[in-house]
């Protein structure tokens, strides 16, 4: 048994290694959508409200809310099927998603409870978390090949425990990305929220990138289950969830184009690189007001935020598609990469249009005030 623990988690680090450096390389930031449950498998019923309909209407809707923004979308299900629970998994990381967005509804026997949660995984020892993965984790039970998931037992979600290994950035951007979802509910909609929480989720364990499962509300408490059922009820959730995988693909996404090789690897080779990448700089339509060389220390002052990343990449024109003038912030396990820096949104206007045009389509103005960030 400790063999092929080992050898489960040998292979989920390499998974989780490979995934992370395949979705870094998208030229568009995909999203696998994943609504729960399907056909024989109804998920929570209560009221006439049933969980499958409800999670498969709402990923349809964010869906189509993403891909106006440029977002490429890839589904596990867009009909009422039965997807098994891997296969769920095999379907994210063919894609090489940059993040998995799994959409549920939750239930409760007292009938009483009420909220949002977004969980991610990991262990827990808390009962109703526990609960939470017990009831997802069940539909193994419907399978008829459960030899894939030897060694795990749905009805005691704490077997997974030693299974649950996730490599810290790829964690730290699951709880990110969960905790936009959770602002966005209760900020936009004014709904409970219940907070972000860890369990062992097995949809979640097999994913190669950040993910997070979605619990809607509950829909054994009558008024929130109407809400849930209704129109306007998914469509206002849909927006929201958008809302926060957009503002999540600001803070993270770097184009697939940008080269990700670490240029200590061949230092002798790095003179001609970025000899090759400043050439493309010298155009007749590069104005030097918009191109200042180093950030200023006091007033304020507009710079191009490009990218953010667990990575730290050395600042020279090949990590970034040619662009010089490219500083960074550290921030605990993210670094942002930002490009130039003007003293007003004007000058910052053509800088952004220079980071634009070599890729970076989320590229957005960021203010700063005596060298520090602002809002």
């Amino acid at each position: 048994m400790k063999g092929m623990i080992k050898l489960q988690q040998a292979f989920l680090v390499f998974i989780l290694c490979c995934g992370a450096a395949f979705a870094q390389g998208n030229s568009k930031f995909r999203v696998v959508l994943d609504p729960g449950h399907g056909a024989k498998d109804y998920g929570a019923v209560y009221h006439g409200f049933v969980e499958k309909n409800i999670a498969l209407n709402v990923a349809l809707k964010v869906g189509k809310l993403l891909e106006k923004q440029g977002v490429q979308v890839v589904y596990t299900r867009k009909t009422d099927v039965f997807i098994e629970l891997d296969e769920r998994c095999n379907i994210a990381n063919k894609a090489n998603a940059n993040v998995f967005v799994s959409i549920h509804c939750n239930g409760e026997a007292k009938k009483q409870a009420y909220g949002t949660e977004t969980f991610v995984m990991g262990p827990t020892k808390n009962a109703s978390h526990l609960e939470v993965a017990k009831r997802e984790n069940s539909v193994i039970n419907l399978e008829s090949d459960k030899q894939k998931y030897q060694g795990f037992d749905p009805n005691k979600p704490e077997t997974l425990i030693g299974l649950t290994l996730q490599h810290e950035e790829g964690l730290n951007q699951s709880i990110d990305l969960a905790s936009r979802v959770e602002e966005r509910f209760t900020d936009d909609l004014k709904r409970k929220k219940r907070g972000v929480k860890q369990a062992p989720f097995w949809v979640l364990h097999r994913t190669a990138m950040p993910s997070i499962l979605i619990e809607l509300g509950f829909l054994s408490y009558k008024p929130e289950g109407e809400y849930l059922n209704s129109d306007d009820g998914q469509d206002e959730l849909a927006e929201s969830i958008a809302k926060a995988i957009v503002a999540y693909k600001k803070e993270y996404f770097i184009p697939g184009n940008v080269d990700h090789t670490d240029p200590k690897a061949e230092p002798k080779e790095e003179p001609k690189i970025i000899a090759q990448a400043d050439k493309p700089e010298k155009t007749p339509e590069k104005k030097p007001v918009a191109t200042a060389t180093a950030p200023s220390s006091k007033g304020e002052s507009f710079r191009i935020q490009i990218a953010a990343s667990g990575k730290d990449l050395d600042l020279v024109p090949a990590n970034f598609n040619g662009l010089s003038n490219v500083t960074k912030e550290k921030g605990g396990a993210v670094i942002k990469y930002f490009y130039g820096e003007a003293p007003d949104r004007e000058k910052a206007k053509i800088l952004l249009a220079e980071a634009k045009a070599k890729g970076y389509t989320s590229a957005f103005i960021a203010t700063f005030r005596d060298g520090k960030r602002v809002n």
